[in-house]
């Protein structure tokens, strides 16, 4: 849609006269005005630039008032329509309805009222396509948390998302696998001035390489195989907001003029399509890899990776934030639950290769795993309970080491004959333990003892 309040207005009509005198009047008002004498040269200009509002007369050579706006209804669902008659039916008035038309006018009219009854099908349209872009974000996934982190670090990350968010400013989040990328964009759209208007997000590593142009761009129907219908790509559902693109580096190279042009004046093309449609949106885009290196290398668009790369945020990983881990655990597990003290140093002590991310999924495995909302070291993954034991400092004494693996093989020991006395019955060993049968099983699997 027109930027500032104007609008794109075609004129459908023979009359070149009057036709002429609708294009100034709309003109003169600061819309941008196109005429057309005929359907077919309107159908011809439809394909190629979009149009907000289309102005039809009802007798025109060729395709009538009519059988232009059930082409127009066919392939364009942007596009408003007023109908024009000097005969004012009221059966032909409730035909065009019917058909898509959102008003029509019975000649002569005065044009400022003309122009009021095309910005009523502005608005109209606009409402419109809004709808449409919150059915169609329902289905799509958006991340519902916030960042949190005490650290200097994430402080200053946080005081550069605080910055950054109120512009209109591509941004370049950096970071490993998990360190919650996604979450920053979405911080730094819930801090900008189009918070109000749609977030939509895209993996670039999620999708085949065939279809990524087709969901960032959209396609017509026919296409390619199995487009049975158009669609709008995620550019146009995201029009007037703010469009993550996760995973940018994975993006296409034969793509990557493409969303230049978008970046550069929001103009795009469907796949299938020649017209030119227009969007407004902003882009935040996020990579694991190091984008530069990819620019030296010739993967990547050297004038792309400036044009995204305006304002550029890195995110830590969770081993250099080691301080914010309480925090995270405290944040992450549920009210009501305990971690015991074994279990809190081990998850302190892993160096956590998959981030935010993978604590976040280990914490959640445990929850799953535990008996009475209580979580012990037998509940965290085997990597996660090894690695603690293995990072873990030196102890000052050896007597101290000895003393553990002395606990550990008497631990071990002990559930061996109590298997034993049970005569290999988990279910019986694990009463007489004490325990839950799950909690015998993960015993077994941490000390090494075979089930048999």
């Amino acid at each position: 849609m027109a930027k500032n309040g104007s609008m794109r207005v075609l004129v459908v009509e023979d009359d070149i006269d009057f036709r002429e005198l609708c294009a100034r009047w709309f003109t003169r008002q600061g819309h941008q005005t196109a005429q057309a004498g005929s359907g077919q040269e309107a159908l011809d200009h439809l394909a190629q630039r979009q149009c907000d509002v289309a102005i039809l007369d009802m007798n025109l050579p060729g395709l009538t008032g009519l059988e232009l706006l059930g082409r127009i209804r066919e392939t364009d669902l942007d596009t408003e329509v007023i109908i024009l008659t000097g005969e004012g039916t009221v059966e032909t008035a409730v035909q065009a309805m019917k058909m898509g038309a959102c008003d029509y006018l019975t000649k002569p009219f005065p044009l400022p009222e003309l122009e009021q009854r095309c910005r009523m099908a502005f608005d109209r349209g606009r409402i419109r396509k809004e709808n449409r872009q919150l059915r169609a974000l329902i289905d799509r996934d958006s991340p519902r948390g916030e960042m949190i982190g005490e650290s200097p670090a994430m402080q200053a990350v946080f005081q550069l998302i605080e910055r950054v968010a109120p512009s209109d400013k591509s941004v370049l989040i950096q970071g490993e696998s998990g360190t919650g990328k996604e979450l920053a964009a979405l911080a730094i759209y819930r801090g900008s001035t189009r918070s109000d208007k749609p977030f939509v997000t895209v993996n670039c590593a999620a999708l085949p390489e065939h279809l990524v142009e087709s969901e960032l761009f959209g396609h017509e129907k026919g296409a390619f195989t199995g487009a049975t219908a158009h669609s709008p790509g995620l550019f146009e559902v995201a029009d007037g907001g703010t469009l993550f693109i996760d995973e940018i580096g994975e993006l296409p190279q034969a793509l990557q003029p493409k969303l230049l042009r978008v970046l550069e004046d929001g103009s795009l093309r469907r796949v299938g399509s020649v017209k030119e449609r227009h969007v407004d949106v902003r882009v935040l885009a996020a990579t694991n890899r190091d984008l530069l290196s990819e620019v030296k290398a010739k993967h990547f668009r050297e004038d792309l990776y400036y044009r995204i790369n305006v304002v550029q945020i890195d995110l830590p990983p969770l081993r250099d934030l080691r301080e914010d881990i309480p925090l995270l655990l405290d944040h992450i597990v549920e009210p009501g639950w305990t971690i015991e003290p074994e279990a809190r140093e081990a998850l302190l002590r892993c160096r956590w290769p998959g981030n935010v991310r993978q604590l976040k999924n280990t914490l959640d495995r445990a929850m799953i795993l535990a008996d009475d909302r209580v979580i012990t070291l037998d509940d965290l993954p085997r990597e996660v309970a090894e690695e603690s034991s293995t990072d873990s400092a030196q102890p000052t004494e050896t007597s101290a080491s000895d003393q553990h693996s002395d606990l550990a093989s008497i631990e071990r020991a002990h559930i061996v004959r109590v298997l034993e006395e049970a005569g290999g019955n988990k279910s019986r060993a694990a009463r007489a333990l004490g325990i839950h049968r799950r909690k015998l099983y993960r015993l077994l699997d941490r000390l090494g003892i075979p089930s048999e």
